[in-house]
This record gives C-alpha cells, sequence and structure tokens, in this order.
C-alpha cells in the first residue's frame, strides 16, 4: 500500500462516498497532514523513549545490533559489518488473529 492509497483508505472509512458525490469530512490533504503528524509522533516517541505501543496494533522498540563478521559475498572475504540501530515491531495478539 502506498501513502496514497493509505490516505484514499482512511477518506473511505470515513464516510467520503465519491459514487454518491458526498465528500469525506477531511480532504486528501488533511488526511495526509494527520498521518505525517502520526508518524512524526511516533518517530520522536522512539528517539526518546525507545518505544511506542499502540493497543490492539503492537509495540516498536529501538534495537542496537553490535558490529559483526560477515562474509563478502562474491570473494567470500571476512569483512566487519558496522553496528546500527533499527526498530522493532511486535504485533499485538488482536492484530495477529486479523492475519489468520
Amino acid at each position: 500500500m502506498t501513502r496514497r492509497e493509505l490516505i484514499e483508505y482512511v477518506q473511505r472509512q470515513l464516510g467520503g462516498d465519491e459514487a454518491a458525490g458526498e465528500a469525506a469530512e477531511l480532504g486528501g490533504r488533511q488526511i495526509g497532514r494527520v498521518l505525517d503528524a502520526a508518524f512524526a509522533g511516533i518517530a520522536e516517541a522512539l528517539r526518546s523513549e525507545g518505544r511506542y505501543s499502540h493497543p490492539g496494533f503492537g509495540t516498536f522498540t529501538i534495537k542496537a545490533q553490535p558490529a559483526r563478521p560477515g562474509l563478502h559475498p562474491k570473494t567470500g572475504e571476512v569483512i566487519e559489518i558496522a553496528a546500527a540501530t533499527t526498530v522493532r515491531f511486535k504485533p499485538a495478539r488482536e492484530f495477529k488473529t486479523t492475519l489468520e
């Protein structure tokens, strides 16, 4: 799903019926701004607290990956893979059951 598709989905969920000529309460630009603000809030929570939890959906956490040895795929030479920070997601039980 793309950003545009997500905006259109939210617009449909808010009651805009394009076939009947009804407009959603929020326009596409407004929904886009709301989504951008929500994702910025999640990113800020991860930066400041190291986690973000949304009940019924799941929890995002920061995970530090230590440096480790690896193999160069072409030469087979042992190389050092740099340490990195990444985001992990653990889905909530309710969310997992919707995927089954």
